[in-house]
């Protein structure tokens, strides 16, 4: 048998307030908050797409660079996540409270601290901050929504959501500056390799 952290003790009495006040929410925001939980990273990657379109089509080459950052840095957060899980190794709340949630308890093993899809969503909107503040704004909103929602549906204790947002954050921090100034080596690479029109549309 796996020895894993019980994560209870940090927060585990507000993750149970959040758990109950869903079961006692109306049905259609149940719904909805499941439905952002399990599919809302798509966003992420729409804005990505449309920052990197919008920077090809100007022929913001820099920005264009930047944008295309953006999916390895979410890579990278997800890497340096999935590291922080298998050390730590902290049991999922259903588990360690039984209580009933709104997403399916993973199964033993599948560890919870930090959260993946708040590492991600982290990474994602800091990375998008640096190719448009607009863009990066609303992905900011829909990376804290996110958060929100994997504590709404019990996949998560406060205290993962929070680390993962701030392992998402710090990677995309330390690793957009350095894209944003080789943007220029960058270019000329991807032009070397043939991949010019990821930057201009002619």
């Amino acid at each position: 048998m796996i020895l894993a952290f019980d994560g209870s003790s940090i927060d585990g009495s507000a993750y149970e307030d959040v758990i109950r006040l869903a079961h006692h929410s109306p049905g259609w925001l149940d719904d909805t908050v499941s439905a952002w939980s399990t599919y809302g990273s798509g966003v992420f990657a729409a804005l990505a797409a449309v920052g990197w379109w919008r920077a090809r089509r100007s022929g913001a080459v820099a920005a264009a660079v930047t944008a295309l950052a953006v999916p390895l840095v979410v890579v990278v957060a997800y890497g340096v996540d999935a590291t922080l899980k298998l050390a730590v190794r902290e049991d999922r709340p259903c588990h360690s409270l039984h209580v009933s949630t709104l997403e399916a308890c993973p199964e033993p093993g599948d560890w919870s601290f930090p959260s993946n899809h708040a590492a991600i969503a982290a990474a994602a909107a800091l990375a998008l901050v640096f190719v448009s503040r607009r863009l990066g704004t609303v992905a900011v909103v829909a990376a804290l929504a996110m958060a929100a929602s994997r504590v709404w549906v019990g996949a998560h204790y406060p205290h993962d959501v929070l680390a993962g947002l701030a392992v998402g954050a710090v990677v995309a921090l330390v690793a957009m500056p350095g894209a944003r100034r080789q943007s220029e080596t960058l270019a000329r690479w991807l032009a070397a390799k043939r991949l010019g029109a990821l930057l201009l549309t002619s």
